[in-house]
Formats: structure tokens, sequence, C-alpha cells
């Protein structure tokens, strides 16, 4: 069998920072809701809930990152009407900022 029917995908990052929490009934709902979502669509906790360093600058209260597959995995899991209702959750529960970054390409 060949590796050359396989191709790398470049992998995908996206960063949640809570600011503030408005409604911390939601904000739990949020919380649970998300991850299955998550992970149908293929992303990896790598931080989950995590309460921030600060080294420089200031940061959100409570930091998430997940690992996709790719850009359009992540692209496609923020769309989908699965995470819809945590996203309309998330809305109107906490003030946050959430980051789409690319990540490195795999090397041989």
């Amino acid at each position: 069998m060949s590796d050359t029917t396989t191709t790398a995908r470049t992998p995908a990052y996206s960063i949640t920072e809570v600011l503030e929490v408005l409604d911390p009934a939601g904000a739990q709902r949020y919380a649970e809701l998300t991850p299955p979502v998550v992970e149908n669509f293929g992303g990896r906790f790598v931080v989950l809930g995590a309460s921030p360093t600060v080294a420089e600058g200031e940061a959100g209260i409570v930091v998430a990152v997940v690992q996709w597959p790719d850009m359009a995995t992540l692209h496609a899991w923020y769309d989908s009407a699965e995470y819809a209702p945590a996203r309309e959750i998330a809305a109107t529960a906490m003030r946050r900022r959430l980051t789409f970054l690319p990540g490195l390409a795999p090397t041989a």
C-alpha cells in the first residue's frame, strides 16, 4: 500500500477567550453543548477551561484551544446546524473573543 494516496492536511486552531460571563447558567449550558459537537467535527481540545497566566497585556478569564484537522473543518463546525444552538447561547451568555488560526503544515 502506498502513502501517495493520502495527503497530509494542515491543522487549524480555534482559540476562545471568555472576557466576561454575563449569564452563568447560559455559560454552563454552552460548556455542556460544545464538546460533543467539536468532537463530532474532528476537533480536539488541547486547552479547556484554563485560567491564563498573563505575561504581557490582557487576557480573558478562561481560555479554550481546539485543534482541527484543517481550516475547512473548523469553518464547517462553526457554521454548522449542530453548533448553532451553542453559538446562540454564547452570544448572550458571555463576552468572548473567538480566533481562528492556521497551523503549520506537517513536515515529512
